[in-house]
């Protein structure tokens, strides 16, 4: 979901008319998945199938900064008290009004940022990362709460002329029970991921976590692990999905991933660690020796199914799981996107993989009703036991998407929705319509029940960010030059009304 781009537009969309009934509409959507169970579900806001197709632009905002690595804007707005908060690829973060789209302040960072990052909020601050450090702001008029270097585990983790050269901080914090919730991504060499736990209303690092078991083989060349998007929190557990080991393929002095020998824990894993000590409770490593860049990175879905709790991951090898959050065993696990040479060795000679270094899973799912809906990018890539084809050549508009819903119960199908364009517009559900988008800068409100179109829309530039909702609003940035016009930086290139 790296991809490059120029500039962002929020869209906002709104219905016509207000929906009927009396009932309060939900107008908050705090966390980046909206809630500590990252359902990325909100019944109740005011959209639903009988009024989805009155949607219309009603305000827009273009950030004034320069794109940075994924784009401008890769993120899940948050909203908040009627306030939306946004953070660009430079990690600078903007607050808007929430019914007109007028700036209320902003904080400029000016530290780009690979992504998505991202902002959650809490009661008394918003939280965010730059590449290398945490930080609050005050929600009411941004000025910065605190600020927390973060660095290698080996290393001070305090310390504002420092830089951690093996480690970034590219996810959005989760805020849950007076903690924040964030991790490094670990690179080579030598880079070990690291979750972290800091109090919510002073910075403090509580507790760290390594997500590599033990030493690199060859840590001159090997590094990962660590996590791209934020937790899931229950009962005083936090529920992370890790990333992979590097080198993706391998060397030539070390094929194979031969840098990283064994299982390489606990990469590509579920982890369940207690929120309280940083202890790691239990994990399940679902690619162990990864050798194809299968991150296992999506925030963790918790939900009640038949009566039972569940725990639901999936990531970038296009594997979905479901398990016990009882009994820790695994209750079903389904492929879904295009598979092809995606298991067991890489031969010496190049071959095509599927998915490739940007397919599978790669953007946030969704959980309502006893389904969860899945955003997929079917993208091949040529690879040997030696490596990858570069990703700067990959033109990633030749791959294509799906939306996929899964019965929460048992991981069979109930309906796929296939997509001109790559999806990276991850999954979000209002009543009865699954929300997604496309690399190419398309919106679709699809039904629940068999993935129809209820209403679509393009948007004039490609997308590699959530929706999220309020009230009966959606809001969407598109922040990815595709093309030559593709030039947001003028008032010429955002949405007419």
């Amino acid at each position: 979901m790296r991809t490059s781009g120029a500039a962002l537009l929020i869209i906002a969309l709104v219905t016509l008319a207000a929906c009927g009934g009396s009932g309060k509409r939900q107008r908050d959507w705090p966390l980046p998945n909206l809630d500590v169970s990252s359902t990325r579900a909100l019944p109740g806001s005011g959209i639903d199938r009988a009024n989805v197709h009155r949607l219309h632009v009603v305000w827009r905002f273009r950030f004034p900064s320069q794109p940075g690595e994924s784009g401008a804007f890769s993120a899940t707005p948050t909203v908040a008290n009627g306030v939306v908060y946004l953070q660009d690829m430079r990690s600078n973060v903007f607050a808007l009004d929430l019914e007109t789209g007028r700036l209320l302040w902003r904080h400029l960072f000016n530290d780009p940022n690979p992504g998505p990052n991202g902002l959650s909020i809490g009661a008394n601050g918003v939280y965010g990362a730059t590449n290398t450090a945490v930080f609050a702001l005050s929600p009411r008029t941004g000025r910065l709460l605190w600020h927390r270097f973060l660095l290698t585990p080996a290393g001070p983790l305090v310390g504002a002329t420092v830089t951690p050269v093996e480690q970034v901080v590219d996810v959005a914090p989760l805020v849950a029970d007076g903690t924040v919730f964030v991790s490094t991504v670990g690179f080579p060499p030598g880079g070990r991921g690291t979750l972290y736990a800091l109090s919510e209303a002073t910075g403090k690092v509580r507790w760290r976590l390594s997500t590599i078991k033990g030493k690199w083989t060859v840590p001159g060349e090997a590094g990962g692990g660590g996590a791209w998007y934020p937790p899931s929190f229950a009962d005083g557990d936090v529920f992370w999905g890790s990333a992979n080991p590097y080198p993706y393929g391998g060397s030539r002095r070390h094929p194979n991933g031969g840098a990283y020998r064994g299982p390489a824990l606990y990469t590509d894993s579920l982890l369940a660690v207690n929120a309280r000590t940083g202890k790691l409770r239990w994990y399940d490593q679902v690619t162990p020796h990864d050798v194809r860049d299968y991150d296992f990175e999506l925030p963790p879905i918790l939900a009640t199914v038949g009566g039972k709790a569940r725990i639901f991951g999936a990531g970038k090898g296009g594997i979905a799981v479901a398990w016990d959050t009882r009994t820790h065993r695994r209750v079903w696990t389904t492929e879904v996107g295009l598979h092809r040479h995606d298991k067991g060795a890489l031969p010496f000679t190049r071959t095509s993989v599927c998915p490739g270094l940007l397919g599978g899973v790669e953007t946030p799912m969704a959980y309502a009703a006893g389904m969860v809906f899945l955003p997929i990018v079917d993208l091949c890539m040529q690879a040997s036991a030696y490596g990858y084809e570069p990703l700067g050549g990959v033109d990633v508009s030749r791959g294509r998407g799906e939306l996929v819903a899964l019965h929460a119960l048992d991981g069979t199908r109930a309906w796929t929705k296939r997509l001109p364009q790559p999806d990276f517009g991850c999954a979000t559900v209002a009543d009865g319509v699954v929300f997604t988008s496309t690399l190419d800068g398309k919106v679709y409100g699809l039904d629940t029940r068999n993935g129809a179109t209820l209403w679509s829309t393009r948007l004039s530039a490609g997308i590699n960010a959530c929706p999220a909702l309020a009230g009966d609003m959606l809001l969407i940035g598109a922040g990815v030059k595709r093309a030559k016009n593709d030039v947001l930086e003028v008032s010429a290139l955002s949405v007419s009304r």
